[in-house]
């Protein structure tokens, strides 16, 4: 998927859902890191403030260090 289709799911969730979106947003956001990684995920939640407003945190590296 890519970003610009991601931020346009998720503002329609958003419009359509409110405060009940998460549930949608989780879904564009799995499917955003299947496809572009958890850095891509990250940036979503930023830009959309969605750790503030629905308590969806932030996913760790797709890269572990050991």
């Amino acid at each position: 998927m890519k970003p610009e289709v991601a931020r346009q799911r998720i503002e329609t969730a958003i419009e359509q859902y409110g405060r009940l979106a998460a549930n949608a947003i989780e879904l564009v956001l799995n499917e955003v890191r299947s496809d572009l990684g958890a850095e891509a995920v990250n940036e979503l939640i930023d830009e959309f403030d969605l750790e503030l407003l629905y308590n969806i945190t932030p996913m760790e590296s797709d890269y572990s260090n050991s």
